[in-house]
């Protein structure tokens, strides 16, 4: 379980791994902002691209191969961030990256969950949840540290995470199989679809998974932006740290909150992304770091709530044999929610500025969020439990 834990670990912080490095990008490059958001939505589709095609792989030709396929689509994202020389190895990066974390996400929390009796296993994917999160926010870290106080800023961090990915696929190779019997043929892509038993509560739930992911994708992209021409804190080390404090608050809240009900996790999820979307807004407005991260932090802990709580009133609502396309189709919803508003951020850059895109952008989402909650609360039956 370990072995697994660590591969999914650093699959994530490799998805992550450029963003406090992109001022550095536009520098030598030349390009600005608005092309940075449109570079991160690119790894989205890489994401939603790998969750329709092989989602469900793992189940047919084993857990272990769509792993090691997941860390060396790591590696080659690595590789092209090495070799870039213009903004196609930047697109092709992301592009891999993005199949990566599809592949890897899908496939490590199943064998997470797999690799431990039936009794832990609600325990096992609160686990790999928190994983995802906290490998999410490695990757800044890293990538911060290693540009502000090592050399070579645009490639030891690359460099650092091949090592990392070589170790994984090890560890892979050390685990064992949890499907043994594999068929001979190659699942066809999965349609977006939505059980009927769980459309009611999914129209809340994505809306809330939808809002927080874009979130994520605003801060993952545009924060060293943010820090540097807002806040005027240029430090690479800061930025990475500040992309952390977020995806570690969510990855706490996964295990802290974890026996926070349903029922009342998915409102009070929106409701808390709200408050932080409220905190991040105001910092942008009076141009203080400490609101910007008090901001994220409460963020990350209504991101936690509202993902789990969706989440677990899908999977409980949807009939088993609708189960995986119906969770499919959320965590689509969710990434889509990583791409679209992410580009229109950085569409309004250049009318607006990036401190009133950002702005706007929070109010939007914030409005997603409130919208979320009045249709949750408005439900007719309770969540997770299936119309009488």
């Amino acid at each position: 379980m370990t072995c697994v834990a660590y591969a999914f670990c650093v699959a994530m912080l490799g998805t992550t791994l450029p963003t406090p490095l992109y001022p550095i990008y536009q520098q030598r490059l030349g390009f600005g902002s608005s092309l940075t958001t449109v570079i991160f939505a690119v790894y989205a589709a890489g994401v939603i691209a790998a969750l329709l095609l092989f989602g469900r792989a793992s189940d047919i030709i084993g857990r272990r191969p769509m792993l090691l396929a997941g860390l060396v689509a790591s590696a080659l994202s690595a590789i092209s961030f090495l070799a870039v020389g213009g903004l196609p190895e930047i697109l092709a990066g992301r592009l891999l990256s993005g199949l990566s974390a599809g592949v890897v996400t899908a496939t490590a929390t199943v064998m997470l969950v797999e690799l431990v009796p039936v009794r832990r296993r609600t325990a096992a994917a609160l686990l790999a949840a928190a994983v995802n999160m906290f490998g999410l926010g490695c990757g800044p870290l890293l990538a911060g540290l290693l540009a502000a106080y090592a050399p070579r800023p645009l490639r030891l961090p690359y460099e650092v995470d091949l090592v990392l990915v070589g170790v994984a696929m090890i560890a892979v190779f050390l685990a064992p199989e949890t499907v043994p019997t594999r068929r001979p043929c190659w699942p066809r892509p999965q349609r977006p679809a939505v059980a009927v038993q769980a459309r009611a509560v999914f129209v809340p739930a994505a809306i809330a998974a939808f809002a927080s992911f874009a979130v994520f994708g605003l801060v993952a992209s545009v924060a060293p932006g943010i820090l540097a021409t807002v806040l005027h804190l240029p430090d690479r080390a800061l930025a990475g740290a500040v992309v952390f404090v977020m995806f570690a608050a969510s990855a706490f809240a996964q295990l802290v909150l974890a026996r926070v009900p349903t029922l009342i996790a998915l409102p009070a999820g929106c409701a808390i992304l709200i408050v932080g979307l409220a905190g991040i807004a105001g910092a942008l407005l009076v141009g203080s770091l400490a609101l910007l991260i008090a901001g994220m932090v409460v963020v990350g802990i209504g991101q936690s709530l509202s993902f789990r709580a969706g989440v677990a009133a899908i999977t409980m609502r949807s009939p088993v044999d609708e189960r995986a396309q119906t969770v499919a189709s959320f965590f689509v919803v969710a990434y889509t929610g990583i791409a679209i508003p992410v580009i229109l951020v950085g569409i309004a850059v250049s009318p607006l500025g990036l401190r009133n895109a950002a702005i706007a952008f929070t109010i939007g989402v914030a409005s997603l969020s409130l919208a979320a909650l009045v249709v949750v609360l408005r439900l007719e039956h309770p969540l997770g439990e299936a119309p009488g």
